[in-house]
């Protein structure tokens, strides 16, 4: 019998259903359905799979335990080389990384690695997680500032490397954009707490409340410790600079997200954070941050949610998926469409969306085709709620406030190929070096510095 051409489909919440509660939306597979997938692999003797992951799972090795149901040796496998596979097996698009290179592909849908992941990893999560016995202690101590996706990874493999590793994070919570940027029903908060405790059963310590910058210094961190990294993010947002903007109910996506899943405003009033979302609510961009705005304002009540976007689908940066949930949800998409400005009413609340048609151009820099405002075009939407979100970059207190750290174009951090700055000693990685990118580039990016701090403190 040949190779089954279609993955397993993913069992979902149903949409009508799902826009009520903020449960996650996809189910996971079952048992049975994680043999029968993991049993479609070829297993490639190139492992073109490999290649296409930023962390290196020895992919074919782990599907292949899930197919023999072993499925506590294939999490031990993944966890080689990745430490949060539960969180990637929900928010990594492998669809443009692995499976966008599997040879399944070629003739019909490739493999469910990221089904697969997940599958194991919330088998792992059933268990309780064992104080792992240490390894040989070098006698260094890291510090890693940041608990984001580049800062979790960076401080596990250091601790599994023998170092004594601190991690500062400047919120009350740990995870970074994975607790205050994506919502409960694509990434649940207890799979990013469960995760932080793996990390913490490798001796990693968490220290929270630590604005690095302004409560301690990098040169105070460098006084102390044998190296430091530096993963803080891209938290500060981009504004489309329109005139009204500063009107009520504009949110940017990072106030928006923020309030609603780190300060649990979804669950006011049982949690004393409110967040006004009207019945017509609008998103501008149509990456991944801003899907999850137009989603999440549905379940907030929203009757209508809207996504403009000055391209067409063709070019929106977000994951198929994610848009197709949206779809599925009831999500509008005004493609071609650039707001110009908005209007209010007597209390400085936006009413009005001013916007103008769009054209697509040559490309541009990104790849993408750039887009071109048509004169004459312009019409007005009504709004009771607008979330601008498009793009994100690094809040720079804590580049300001560090002497000699060289910065570039948007205030992100230079460095070399092997994540090193321009101070001895200090290391960066992750959306604060890139700009906001993936959640598995940022955790590529900790490997990478890992590696480049072992070398470096063991010389010392």
């Amino acid at each position: 019998m040949g190779v089954k051409k279609k993955k397993h489909k993913m069992p979902e919440q149903n949409p009508k259903g799902r826009i009520q509660n903020f449960r996650e939306v996809a189910l996971g597979y079952d048992k049975r359905t994680a043999v029968e997938e993991a049993k479609r692999c070829l297993h490639c003797v190139n492992k073109p799979c490999v290649e296409g992951c930023p962390v290196g799972i020895d992919i074919p090795a782990f599907v292949k335990l899930v197919s023999q149901g072993d499925f506590d040796s294939a999490i031990r496998k993944i966890r080689e080389k990745s430490n949060l596979p539960a969180v990637c097996g929900r928010v990594c698009p492998y669809e443009r990384q692995c499976e966008e290179v599997c040879t399944l592909g070629k003739t019909g849908e490739p493999l469910g690695i990221g089904h697969l992941e997940r599958f194991v990893s919330d088998h792992e999560m059933k268990k309780v997680f064992k104080k792992k016995k240490p390894p040989e202690q070098t006698g260094k101590k890291i510090a890693v500032v940041g608990s984001g996706p580049a800062g979790l990874t960076c401080a596990g493999d250091l601790a599994k490397m023998g170092h004594k590793v601190t991690v500062f994070e400047a919120l009350h919570e740990g995870g970074g954009v994975l607790t205050y940027g994506i919502p409960e029903f694509r990434l649940p908060k207890e799979i990013v707490r469960s995760e932080i405790n793996y990390i913490k059963s490798l001796g990693v310590r968490m220290e929270y409340d630590m604005v690095i910058g302004k409560i301690i210094t990098v040169e105070e961190l460098k006084r102390d410790y044998d190296a430091v990294f530096i993963g803080t993010g891209a938290g500060l947002p981009y504004w489309l600079k329109v005139p009204g903007e500063n009107l009520n109910n504009i949110y940017s996506s990072n106030e928006f997200l923020t309030r609603v899943n780190l300060m649990k405003a979804y669950r006011f009033p049982e949690y004393d954070t409110p967040v006004r979302v009207g019945k017509r609510v609008v998103t501008i961009g149509a990456g991944n941050v801003s899907v999850d705005c137009a989603r999440t304002a549905l379940r907030l009540g929203a009757r209508e949610s809207i996504i403009a976007y000055r391209r067409t689908e063709k070019e929106a940066p977000a994951r198929i998926e994610e848009i197709q949930h949206a779809k599925e949800e009831g999500v509008k998409f005004r493609f071609l469409t650039q707001p110009v400005s908005f209007t209010g009413n007597k209390e400085g609340e936006v009413r009005k969306m001013e916007c103008i048609r769009m054209k697509l151009g040559e490309p541009d820099e990104t790849g993408r085709r750039r887009p071109i405002p048509i004169k004459g075009s312009n019409f007005t939407m009504n709004v009771d709620t607008v979330i601008i979100a498009i793009g994100e970059r690094p809040n720079p207190l804590l580049a300001k406030a560090t002497k000699d750290l060289k910065t570039a174009e948007r205030g992100i951090i230079e460095v070399d190929e092997n994540q090193i700055t321009s101070i001895p000693g200090v290391f960066a990685g992750g959306d604060i070096t890139t700009g906001a990118a993936t959640v598995i580039l940022a955790m590529g990016a900790g490997k990478k510095a890992a590696e480049a701090i072992d070398k470096y403190v063991r010389k010392g």
